[in-house]
């Protein structure tokens, strides 16, 4: 990954997204990436490439296959990043339920 180049702008590509989602259920080759998302074999290989070089895919060769895995460590800055936000929502919807059930016995 370039120096400049953070994780969430590397997740901000709905292509790369789709690969992550795809690989945190299964392990894939390039050839089932392809069949899967309906992208050129070099469109998923370069964004493979990418995936790889901020360490969010590893890949495992297996005989003439590169078979790729997800690694979710990196994401934890991403993780990191939105517990605020957690708080933030589970505060307020902890105020609509109060409110809610306040309005009910009304």
């Amino acid at each position: 990954m370039k120096p400049t180049t953070s994780i969430f702008d590397i997740i901000s590509e709905p292509n790369r997204r789709l690969i992550l989602d795809l690989l945190r259920n299964n392990n894939y080759s390039v050839n089932e990436l392809v069949s899967l998302t309906g992208m050129s074999q070099p469109r998923v290989s370069k964004h493979l490439r990418i995936l790889k070089e901020a360490e969010l895919v590893k890949v495992q060769r297996k005989a003439q296959q590169h078979v790729y895995y997800l690694c979710p460590y990196p994401l934890s800055e991403v993780d990191k990043w939105l517990d605020p936000y957690r708080k933030f929502w589970q505060d307020n919807l902890e105020s609509l339920d109060e409110f809610l059930k306040k309005g009910d016995k009304e």
